[in-house]
């Protein structure tokens, strides 16, 4: 599908072509990062700027992301749910592969000197493991002799046969891996061998010659020996790949736009399996785990570069290249340090040595832990590679939250392993700790995780297909692959805390069990596993919050100093608000007394107040709760001394503090069929009558919030009367205090006129009482479209508005939150089926998530217009959850709003997210607040 955004001067020079090579794709592009990943993929730019360079790459072609897009348009307007490869297309490849095949004086299908391709997916943005690859493509049962006599390797000519089988069968023809997998097992098993590499050549012979049996069984066909069909292939199957389930759960967890398409990469093979000079390797510039300036990555010696991925072998660390191969070593440290000053970010590059030469097949941004980004920028920042205002934007704001990972104390673990709970030792593939019950399908870790089970997610290696299970999963454990295998990758990339390679452990997937040496550790047995060492423990280990690195202090004493929105924090306790302050909240937005009211000492004494039928047996009650709510204040207020504190008056319906409905019926039709009676009895009875009184069809709209303190003022007397008692004790005592009241749900400016005139009134008598001023404000939530609409009449009376976004949301959209994402949101953003064909989004992102700019955002928009022009001076926040999310605080400081709110844990994202904003703002991309492709 072509997009609407496709750049005129750019399809002009492009015209009706699709393929480029390498060295054209860079000069027609003329080295523009951006336009080379809209059209050429990632990989794709990457592979012409690196040839443009005079890196070694292999030579090979592009197809252009545009092709991938008429394709799956093609395909999803097909009845039938299949179409033809595009013949034009075709005929480009094989025109632009003849140049290939005249620079390496080889060609496809030759019998003497055949030429051999990779086909490789590249969009704009990573996505590893999740789309398709072929490898050695171009061998058949012809090609594979003049390979080996060619070679003069007859093995590896045939072991390059038996993996590309393997690969075109899985990726084109549909075959499940484990078909051919079972028997490669079986053949290696019948010879006593551990490797592959161990395998012979008559072995390998044998393998190939079962695998076609095999295939044939399977598909009714002959594996496909015209390596033109072969190509032909390769390439949709790269193109469906887009539109896999993992490719699309995948777009939709990073939020990558599903219409962007990928890119072919077509690209002359070199072999890291060809002999024992000959290796495949992949190497980061920096640490991705620590951001460490040093070599980091792993490859095997007689290896393709998918079995270092895959994880099918545990692999060397880079360091041991020194000493096996010690000139590849050298131009390999020559090379990347070339790269990450050209593109000035740290680099994650795959390689292949064949024959003692140094091949680079891809370079690409390196995907990294949240430690390692704040580290590298900071780092680059002070080589002086990139400003400060880049620094600040290579972090993606919301990784922030993987620094606040706990971890294992040292003491503990050394307790556990002097108990004998240590159980092995891994690669330390993705730093953090955790506990968990041990699974072994990823499927069924989805599902306890959504009981709200903590599980560990074991596999022997995982796939691209486990994806659900380790978004699931608390951490991961595999007993093969190494530091960049997809279980590393993709647990880095989440946060989440992985231990690879563990060698020590034996899978037995069958009995859902694994054992380490004589221990048994069978499915729901809980471990704990750190990431950050490699290790894991019988049973739990206790975790704790982790110190924050220096790095981590300097990114944001700068995005503190950038910014212009002042972070607050939602706190409804003294530990929540002490904890925000440590994170640098300048303030609390939201203190929500209802929370206060739902302890277990206090609910039977609310429940008293609700039940009382008039105003003095309410007061009665009130009196009781009054002395508990001071106490409540008088914490939050010692922990913010010198910040405002802003606190919510009773919001809830009050049905929402007296038990349920129907199981207050149940149980009186217990009790009286057991033949109960007695005043237990009619006390239930009585509170059934005042539950059912009070019984709303839509509560959320109903008696709750300004309305409840109009109807019964003395509720949200007491807790005015509470917090200025409080404010007046802690003052008393050299903290200064600075309470903000606000009123919530207002609609219409008399609810709030009334409400603070008489609430007011309550402050002023307070403090005469005690002869005491305390500098404090009123205002309002802004959570009612009519609100809106009206701010500059609810101005008159309040001296701050802070937007309610998540009722603001509901309200704006007719969506009960609850509802619509149990029912129909998910479908919005998935898609909906059209008649055509075609799936249509019906929303681009979840709007209790990001806030929805165009229609809740220009409610917000106006009110902040009409309140300032009433209230030059207003104060103006948000307090619901999207004052924690990048995006949304983007668009709060394009509002020219003074701060947002956000739970504790999300201070230091709010203070990197409003300080990108900033940095965008001034340089004109105001509300592109996503950071660069981590």
């Amino acid at each position: 599908m072509l997009s609407t955004t496709e750049k005129s001067d750019v399809m002009e020079k492009i015209g009706s072509r699709r393929v480029f090579s390498f060295a054209d794709a860079f000069k027609l592009f003329e080295d523009d990062d951006s336009e080379m990943k809209d059209y050429l993929g990632g990989k794709g730019a990457g592979l012409a700027q690196m040839t443009a360079s005079g890196v070694n790459v292999p030579p090979g072609l592009t197809i252009l992301t545009l092709s991938c897009r008429e394709y799956s348009k093609s395909l999803s307007g097909s009845s039938s749910g299949s179409v033809k490869m595009p013949e034009k297309l075709m005929q480009e490849v094989f025109e632009e592969l003849t140049q290939i095949e005249k620079q390496l004086d080889r060609r496809l299908g030759d019998l003497e000197k055949p030429l051999l391709l990779s086909v490789r997916s590249g969009a704009k943005f990573s996505m590893p493991g999740m789309m398709d690859t072929i490898l050695n493509l171009g061998l058949n049962d012809k090609t594979v002799e003049a390979l080996a006599r060619s070679t003069e390797n007859e093995r590896f000519a045939y072991d390059s046969y038996r993996r590309f089988i393997q690969m075109y069968s899985n990726v084109v023809l549909g075959v499940a891996k484990d078909e051919l997998e079972y028997i490669l097992e079986d053949k290696k098993e019948s010879l006593g061998i551990k490797y592959d590499a161990d395998l012979k050549a008559a072995d390998l012979k044998d393998l190939v010659k079962k695998f076609e049996t095999r295939v044939k069984e399977l598909t009714g066909t002959n594996f496909p020996q015209d390596v033109k069909e072969q190509l032909t292939g390769a390439i949709e199957a790269v193109f469906k790949s887009w539109n896999n389930n993992r490719a699309v759960y995948y777009r939709n967890l990073h939020k990558i736009d599903h219409n962007l398409g990928t890119a072919v990469n077509v690209q002359s093979m070199v072999f890291g399996n060809f002999d024992n000079d000959s290796a495949t390797g992949v190497c980061f510039t920096r640490n991705p785990s620590t951001g460490e300036k040093v070599l980091y990555g792993e490859y095997l010696v007689k290896a393709q570069g998918e079995d270092v991925v895959a994880g099918v072998r545990t692999p060397h660390k880079i360091d041991k290249l020194k000493e096996e191969m010690p000139q590849v070593y050298e131009e390999l440290l020559s090379n990347v340090e070339r790269l990450e000053k050209h593109y000035r970010d740290m680099q994650d590059i795959e390689f292949t040595v064949e024959r003692g030469k140094l091949y680079l097949l891809q370079t690409r941004t390196g995907k990294r832990t949240a430690a390692c980004a704040v580290k590298v920028a900071v780092d680059l920042c002070q080589e002086g590679i990139i400003s400060e205002d880049e620094a600040l934007l290579r972090v993606d704001a919301g990784q922030l939250n993987q620094l606040l990972l706990p971890s294992f104390r040292e003491e503990d673990k050394r307790a556990a392993k002097e108990s004998g709970r240590h159980l092995a030792t891994g690669l330390n593939a993705s730093p953090g700790a955790s506990i968990g019950q041990v699974v072994f399908d990823p499927t069924e870790a989805e599902q306890l995780a959504g009981k709200g089970e903590k599980v560990i997610l074991v596999r022997v290696e995982t796939c691209p297909d486990d994806i659900h299970g380790i978004v699931a999963a608390q951490g991961v454990i595999t007993s093969r692959g190494g530091m960049t295998s997809h279980a590393a990758v993709v647990a880095r990339g989440m946060g989440k805390p992985c231990v690879a390679g563990c060698e020590q452990l034996k899978i037995d997937m069958a009995n859902q069990q694994f054992h380490v040496g004589a221990k048994c550790v069978k499915k729901g047995d809980t471990v704990s596993i750190d990431g950050t060492t490699g290790e894991i423990f019988e049973g739990a280990i206790e975790t704790h919050d982790p110190a924050f690195s220096g790095e981590f202090s300097t990114l944001l004493s700068w995005a503190d100093r950038r910014r212009r929105l002042l972070i607050r924090t939602n706190a409804d306790t003294p530990a929540d608000a002490k904890l925000a302050r440590e994170f640098g909240a300048q303030g609390i937005g939201l203190c929500r007394t209802e929370h206060m009211f739902m302890s277990q000492d206090r609910l039977p004494v609310v429940q008293t107040m609700i039940m009382s039928g008039n105003r003095q047996d309410r007061i009665v009650a009130l009196d009781k709760l009054l002395p508990m709510q001071k106490q409540d204040f008088i914490g939050i207020f010692e922990a913010m001394d010198g910040l405002p504190v802003t606190i919510r008056l009773l919001d809830p319906p009050l049905h929402e503090f007296l038990p349920d409905l129907e199981g207050l019926i149940e149980e009186i039709a217990t009790s009286k069929a057991r033949g109960e009676s007695g005043a237990d009895l009619k006390r239930k009875e009585a509170l059934l009558q005042t539950v059912e009184s009070m019984q709303e069809s839509n509560p959320m709209m109903g008696l709750r919030g300004c309305r409840l303190g109009l109807l019964y003022p003395e509720i949200t007397e007491m807790q005015v009367e509470a917090i200025f008692e409080a404010a007046i004790d802690v003052a008393g005592r050299g903290i200064k205090v600075l309470p903000e009241i606000m009123i919530p749900l207002v609609g219409h400016v008399n609810e709030l006129k009334v409400a603070r005139q008489e609430l007011e009134s309550v402050a002023m008598t307070v403090m005469k009482k005690a002869g005491v001023e305390i500098d404090y404000k009123f205002g309002t939530m802004i959570e009612i479209p009519r609100a809106c609409l009206t701010a500059n009449k609810i101005a008159e009376h309040a001296e701050f508005f802070s937007f309610g976004t998540n009722d603001l949301t509901q309200m704006t959209f007719g969506y009960s939150r609850d509802d619509a994402e149990g029912k129909f949101l998910h479908r919005y953003l998935d898609g909906v089926d059209t008649e055509d064909g075609e799936k249509v989004k019906i929303l681009q992102e979840n709007p209790f998530e990001v806030l929805d700019f165009e229609g809740v955002g220009k409610l917000m928009k106006m009110a902040v217009e009409y309140g300032q022009s009433t209230k030059p001076d207003i104060k103006l926040g948000i307090c619901g959850e999207h004052g924690g999310e990048p995006q949304s605080i983007a668009f709060a400081d394009s509002l020219g709003l003074n701060y947002v709110s956000c739970s504790p844990y999300r201070v230091p994202v709010a203070r990197l997210a409003a300080a990108q904003a900033s940095v965008l703002a001034d340089s004109g991309n105001a509300g592109l607040i996503k950071a660069d492709s981590r």
